[in-house]
């Protein structure tokens, strides 16, 4: 998974699984593109990402979820729940504002 912090007001955290990089979704309703400045980040594997997860949910983060791997690892860590996912084109996407 690739792991990319961007730093605002609060942190917004952009991971996704790395095969998804560059490549862009879509159905009839929604699309959404993988593009490097916002998700090309850090490597990481699933243990670090779920603990990267379980900190910044602490700090008040907001993140924004792309692939299976990525989207296993956010209902591990327990930041979102099955029904806040949506899928376009079979990739599950999750977004976690609070």
């Amino acid at each position: 998974m690739l792991v990319k912090i961007h730093e605002s007001y609060r942190k917004v955290i952009a991971i996704c699984d790395a095969e998804l990089l560059g490549k862009k979704f879509e159905d009839e309703e929604k699309q959404i593109e993988i593009l490097e400045p916002f998700y090309g980040g850090e490597k990481m594997h699933e243990n670090a990402v779920i603990e990267l997860m379980k900190d910044a949910m602490k700090d008040d983060a907001t993140f924004n979820l792309v692939g299976k791997k990525t989207i296993s690892a956010a209902l591990k860590a327990g930041i979102i729940e099955k029904e806040g996912i949506i899928k376009i084109s079979d990739i599950p996407h999750a977004l976690v504002l609070l």
